[in-house]
């Protein structure tokens, strides 16, 4: 991936005049014009704009200087080309970041010019990140990333940028890359990874882990590298050895049991197989054999046609054949005897008279032929009812293919099926003295392998599968307890010995520690270890040198360096950003931004033209950039070599040509302040409204005194509501419980309790006109039988009936006069008639009804005949302005409130209970006067005798009028 790049050059070496061009080179807050080499950076360029730009390294904002670069920032047309290893960009949007993209730059000449090449970070591991040799006189590090090279002066460690590689300490030639790896993965990759710019670590082929540090399955060693092919288990894992311990074998894809899988997808069964009634290929034991207790298909004696599982007592046997009474798993064959009675000995069979010889292959039979053998003869098992032969392994001959799965058994002398699992069987030495239980597998079905004549799943301990034909397990050598591969690869030893590399040690070497018999290999990070992981390190390799809590790591951290002296990591000169030595003469990059690189000591830059050192680059811009020196005063060859550009030192001017656009979580910020700044303003308003609203109901109530003193119980019961927040109930007020403007109801005045308010205010303007109107309420009283007639509006009346209740009755406090509950009940009590008029400030402190008249207001009003008013409310009544005294000065009489006798209609003597009050007396003389003209005092006018035109009844009748002023007209303004 790595190629060979340009040689070496000097800082102070000449760069070609062709390579030289005129340009305009600018960092954030500085453009210079003059002639550069540099490959490094993006190209900012916009339609219209005088020149391009070549920014370097940094972030650039819309009020960056100087206004050449602002304006083509601000540009909609804007577009960005970047160098090798900057990205590209057809529209930009503010704050424009340039910079390298993760990875490493490396530039042919010193101050980063001439030829570049980039080497991006690596996203996914693989075997070529690491040992790649280059050339470079500068090269340019991503931030957050750092670079191991090696040289012919040892290995150091890279965490910035370098123009000039020859300014670094000690001697860098022949440059090897050995790593490259970001620092921001929070645990180090292990040395099977590399640390990508996500923070994560990218593992090798082979290694897994969240900091690779193992091997995956199927691999084995310090890198991590495959089994070998055609293994399905080896020895992996890190600290493994590879060897294979299960061959890959041919895998059943027909659903066989007992079986191997042909070409076409069939099953062949084996010797005593069949396939099972619910369908599955060659899962229980073929007519004629039955399974036994090791899992095999056994044949049944002779002449037994079906026998039992496991014990093989016969159910059914042959025709001709009878059950042994002495052996249940044996059928007795017929007898054969001539006619005459004669038993024929074996060897020999009837043929009805006499007894005939067998054939040759019978040793009993029941006819001449061949097939007709019950056993057979020496040499000779049966097989399918005939009589077969077998080879010096005891196998028999059925003329099936090669190994068919039948072995002989001396004792059935049958041929018996193989042993489960094997596909071919055989009796070593093979004789009439052999037994079945002497067979052993030769050959075994797919899957398995052969170990001491049987087919198991796998070799035991002790023995190793022989690569040979990966099928026999073979006995490890005697030195060895377990092995693998060989006999002699050691796993573990015997007496006491451990195994190191498949041989057998006393002692284990370096590098590896005794786990189980066996030296374990340290993980590849590790010189030293007490385990196989890898933060179990003792020691660590030139590799990775840093020990650090049992890990060993690649490097220290940017601000120090290894100490090899201490195996420690110390911390480099104040005066360097990052070091190879604790000497001031030892830095890589300079800590301070004024600071440059001069033969590995960080010294005071002396920039010129004005310019500064440009960031994370270790340069001045005047080193980077030949800046004329007479390009200020436009003379000299240089100077007019270069076009004359505006604005490159000119400061920005905000023209308001741009404005970047409000986020969307900025305006909803906005819009909640402003809903959140109306709402304190609607509570404010509606809080000093409430305020106001309640000093006018308290006002209110002061003035029409209501706003009674409360008991000290009150002024406890009220406290503890202020205090706990409840309100007044009727039961903590008692007797006191007020309407809703009294004070202690002044809090809870709102909506419909106003509309109560406004009813009690019209109630009391009633009241009031009915005062003005009727002086008194004589004239509509009506009898208690006739209460339905009275007005229900009318609280006065009320009033005055409720005052003249009897002594003994206390009356509360909510039973004063207008009180809404009065208006309710509606009731009427005769005492009303002892009240005179509502405003007698006697008969309101004391209950008790006035002893003398009330003062008698007269109204302008054409009498109404007092049949008319009966049942009728006040509100009924004509209110219209009274006419003029001059138009009819007869017209004049007195209120319905005055002394009048028409209420009394329906009573003409007081209560039998009580003794007539004054104004009853005073009611009866009247009644008394009008019935007697003669009796009638001169005072009174008759109003029949006005020619009013009604009929003359009780009431009808008004004082005359006396002047009781001076000589001059009366004030009284109802007399005008």
């Amino acid at each position: 991936m790595f190629a060979s790049f340009l040689s070496i050059f000097s800082i102070f070496g000449a760069l070609v005049a062709a390579q030289e061009t005129g340009s305009v080179v600018c960092i954030a807050g500085q453009c210079v014009q003059g002639f550069t080499g540099l490959t490094l950076g993006a190209k900012l360029s916009a339609p219209g704009a005088s020149t391009a730009l070549l920014l370097l390294p940094g972030q650039y904002t819309e009020s960056t200087n100087p206004q050449l670069l602002h304006s083509i920032l601000t540009s909609n047309s804007a577009s960005l080309a970047g160098s090798s290893g900057f990205a590209n960009s057809t529209s930009i949007s503010l704050p424009l970041s340039v910079q390298l993209n993760p990875g490493l730059a490396i530039y042919g000449a010193a101050n980063y010019s001439s030829s570049a090449t980039y080497i991006a970070l690596p996203t996914s591991a693989n075997a070529s990140n690491v040992t790649a040799p280059f050339d470079a006189s500068s090269f340019a590090l991503s931030s957050n990333t750092w670079a191991e090279v090696t040289s012919s002066g040892g290995r150091i460690v890279l965490w910035d940028a370098a123009p000039d590689l020859s300014q670094l300490p000690g001697s860098l030639s022949g440059l090897t890359l050995s790593q490259l790896q970001s620092s921001s993965c929070s645990t180090p990759c292990a040395s099977g990874g590399v640390c990508t710019s996500q923070g994560a670590c990218a593992c090798l082929p082979g290694f897994t882990g969240s900091s690779c540090e193992a091997c995956g399955s199927g691999f084995f060693g310090s890198n991590c590298q495959a089994c070998p092919a055609n293994c399905t288990t080896c020895d992996d894992g890190i600290s493994g050895s590879g060897v294979c311990l299960k061959v890959q074998t041919e895998t059943q894809n027909c659903n066989c049991l007992n079986g191997q899988c042909a070409s076409d997808g069939s099953c062949a069964c084996n010797a005593g197989w069949a396939d099972n009634t619910n369908g599955t290929k060659c899962a229980s034991c073929a007519p004629g054999f039955f399974l036994s207790d090791d899992g095999s298909c056994k044949v049944c004696e002779l002449g037994c046609t079906t026998c039992a599982a496991s014990s093989g007592i016969c159910t059914a046997c042959e025709n001709g054949f009878t059950l042994s009474s002495t052996d249940s798993t044996k059928c007795n064959p017929p007898t054969s005897a001539t006619s005459t009675g004669t038993v024929c000995p074996d060897g020999s069979f009837s043929n009805g008279t006499a007894c005939a010889a067998c054939n040759t292959l019978c040793s009993t039979c029941s006819g001449a032929a061949s097939t007709n053998c019950i056993v057979c003869g020496s040499g000779r098992y049966s097989f399918n009812g005939t009589c077969v032969a077998v080879d010096a392994s005891g196998v028999c001959q059925t003329g099936l293919t090669s190994g068919n799965g039948f072995v002989a058994d001396n004792n059935k002398k049958e041929c018996e099926a193989c042993p489960e699992k094997c596909t071919a069987c055989g009796i070593s030495s093979f004789s009439v003295a052999s037994t079945i239980n002497q067979a052993k597998c030769t050959a075994c079905l797919p899957g398995f392998v052969l170990s001491s004549g049987q087919c198991v799943e796998s070799c035991p301990s002790g023995t190793f599968l022989d690569p040979k034909d990966n099928v026999t397990c073979s006995a490890c050598d005697s030195t060895c307890s377990t092995c693998a591969g060989s006999a002699t690869f050691c796993l573990t030893c015997a007496n006491n010995k451990l195994a190191s590399g498949g041989t057998c040690v006393t002692s284990c070497p370096s590098n590896t520690f005794s786990s189980s018999g066996a030296c374990v290999p340290c993980h590849p990070d590790c010189a030293t270890c007490s385990g196989t992981s890898f933060n179990q390190c003792a020691s660590c390799a030139s590799s990775r040198p840093v020990l650090s809590n049992g890990r060993c790591l690649p490097t220290c951290s940017k601000t120090e360096f290894f100490d090899s002296a201490s195996n420690a990591c110390k911390s480099c000169d104040s005066s360097c950003a990052s070091c190879s030595a604790a000497d001031g003469s030892s830095c890589l990059s300079c800590a301070s931004g004024d600071s440059v690189l001069r033969a590995g000591a960080c010294v005071s830059a002396t920039c010129e033209s004005d310019t500064s050192v440009v960031s994370g680059l270790g340069a001045c811009l005047s080193d980077l950039v030949s800046i004329p020196q007479s390009s200020t005063s436009g003379t000299g060859s240089a100077a007019s070599a270069l076009p004359s550009i505006t604005g490159i030192s000119s400061p920005t001017t905000d023209d308001g040509t741009k404005r970047t656009s409000l986020q969307w979580w900025e305006i909803l910020l906005m819009a909640l302040g402003c809903a959140f700044i109306i709402l304190l303003l609607v509570m404010c308003w509606r809080r000093r409204a409430r305020k106001r609203r309640a000093m006018r109901t308290q006002e209110f109530a002061k003035q029409k005194r209501l706003d009674d003193k409360l008991s000290w119980r009150e002024r406890v019961v009220r406290f503890g509501e202020r205090l706990f927040g409840h309100s007044i109930g009727e039961r903590a007020l008692g007797s006191r419980s007020r309407g809703i403007t009294g004070s202690i109801a002044l809090r809870e005045v709102d909506g419909d309790k106003i509309d109560k308010m406004r009813e009690v205010e019209e109630a009391r303007h009633d009241r009031d006109m009915d005062k003005i109107l009727d002086g008194y309420a004589y004239s509509r009283y009506e009898d208690p039988r006739h209460s339905r007639s009275l007005s229900r509006n009318n609280t006065y009346d009320k009033r005055s009936r409720y005052l003249a209740a009897p002594s003994a009755q206390p009356k509360s406090k909510s039973s004063r006069p207008g009180h809404r509950h009065d208006r309710e009940r509606g009731t009427v009590n005769d005492a009303d008639l002892n009240t005179m008029s509502d405003a007698s400030m006697y008969t309101y402190l004391t209950g008790q009804p006035r002893r003398t008249a009330d003062t008698r207001q007269p109204v302008r009003k054409v009498p109404v005949p007092t049949s008319l008013l009966r049942g009728l409310s006040t509100r009924n009544l004509d209110r219209s302005p009274p006419p003029r005294r001059h138009a009819d000065p007869e017209r004049f009489r007195f209120s319905a409130s005055s002394y009048s006798a028409s209420s009394y209609a329906s009573s003409s003597s007081p209560s039998p209970s009580r003794a007539p009050t004054p104004a009853e007396e005073y009611a009866l003389s009247v009644l008394e006067r009008e019935r007697s003209p003669v009796r009638r005092s001169p005072a009174l006018i008759d109003l029949d005798d006005e020619g009013h035109g009604h009929g003359g009844g009780r009431g009808d009748y008004r004082l005359r009028h006396t002047n009781t002023g001076g000589s001059g007209e009366s004030r009284n303004p109802f007399r005008r």
